[in-house]
């Protein structure tokens, strides 16, 4: 709570000379009557009423520093602002094929590190509809475009290997993300792809698919995520245990990037490519992709008050009109 007129308050200092004006009238008082024998008096009980006789002046003090306080109005209220702001509308095509377990990024997996970045780059978000589409061998939607974050992070936090058949599905992911965002009527429509494969399944090539993207204004930043070397795919076999893929002549298999599809991708709709060997660097170019797509927001001013003079003018009437009552019934003064 504050006061509008705060400089009204000054005239508290009324009070304390109230009071004391009260007390030196008191003091100054003579008896007006005279007895010629007032003996009978000393015997006199005195009226448990006066113990009460400062009750008014008590009233009229409060009932004063209320009307002084509700003069200087005051208010409680909130300052904001409303954000103004066509916003962007982002959905993440997210590659959950059997290779994004292999462990070359610490502490896990892939799909961990992955996952922990993208969830940071989805707190640091503000009035973007952002969607999520999974897949492997086959995509599927793991959430709509929406601006409810909590809704996106529960459901990105249920992602993992083995949703749908593996493979890498890539120009599907690629369709199933353009399809969402068809109908957007955002100023700016955005698909990060992360995927650390080679498409080898699904009706639709990437090239095909980016086309589309293009034709419909909408941009992929393709991220191609894994080490220079590859590293091996690590399977879960219900016989011996967690393994490891091989190739036809058993040699290990590794994982390996299709890095100019991506980049083809990339260029097609006017975004970019980028190559993540790390989780730091998955991080970094995670942000990189958050400062290049932002929207300028023009920002109103406001401020709503509520008036409470009311909340003291009120009780000071009740003051008053209790001081009237009692001076003129139990606590009258005669002459």
């Amino acid at each position: 709570m504050f006061f509008s007129m705060p400089l009204i308050l000054v005239l508290l200092v009324i009070l304390p000379v109230l009071l004391w004006w009260y007390r030196r009238r008191l003091k100054g008082r003579r008896g007006g009557l005279t007895f010629s024998d007032i003996s009978f008096v000393n015997k006199l009980k005195p009226a448990s009423i006066l113990k009460y006789r400062h009750i008014p002046v008590v009233l009229r003090a409060m009932a004063i520093g209320l009307a002084i306080l509700a003069l200087a109005r005051p208010q409680t209220g909130t300052e904001g602002a409303e954000v103004m702001t066509e916003g962007i509308d982002i959905v993440l095509a997210l590659d959950i094929s059997g290779s994004m377990g292999a462990e070359d990024y610490k502490p896990r997996n892939r799909l961990y590190v992955a996952k922990t970045v993208i969830s940071s780059f989805i707190r640091e978000r503000q009035n973007d509809r952002i969607g999520m589409v999974v897949f492997a061998g086959r995509s599927f939607t793991q959430c709509p475009l929406t601006l409810d974050y909590d809704v996106l992070l529960g459901l990105l936090e249920q992602v993992e290997i083995g949703l749908t058949e593996d493979g890498t599905a890539i120009g599907m992911g690629i369709a199933n993300s353009v399809n969402r965002l068809r109908q957007s009527s955002a100023e700016s429509k955005v698909v990060i792809l992360l995927t650390d494969g080679v498409n080898n399944t699904g009706a639709i090539d990437p090239i095909t698919a980016a086309k589309a993207a293009n034709a419909l204004g909408i941009k992929i930043y393709s991220v191609g995520i894994g080490k220079e070397e590859g590293a091996p795919i690590p399977v879960d076999d219900p016989v011996l245990g967690r393994t490891y893929a091989r190739n036809r002549d058993g040699s290990l298999a590794l994982t390996e990037i299709d890095e100019e599809t991506l980049r083809q991708v990339a260029s097609i709709t006017g975004g970019f490519y980028f190559k993540a060997t790390d989780g730091e660097m998955l991080s970094h170019i995670y942000q990189r992709i958050d400062a290049l797509e932002r929207t300028e927001m023009s920002v109103i001013a406001y401020s709503r008050y509520t008036e409470l003079f009311g909340f003291f003018l009120l009780p000071a009437m009740f003051l008053v009109l209790a001081e009237v009552l009692l001076t003129h019934t139990r606590l009258r003064r005669l002459p």
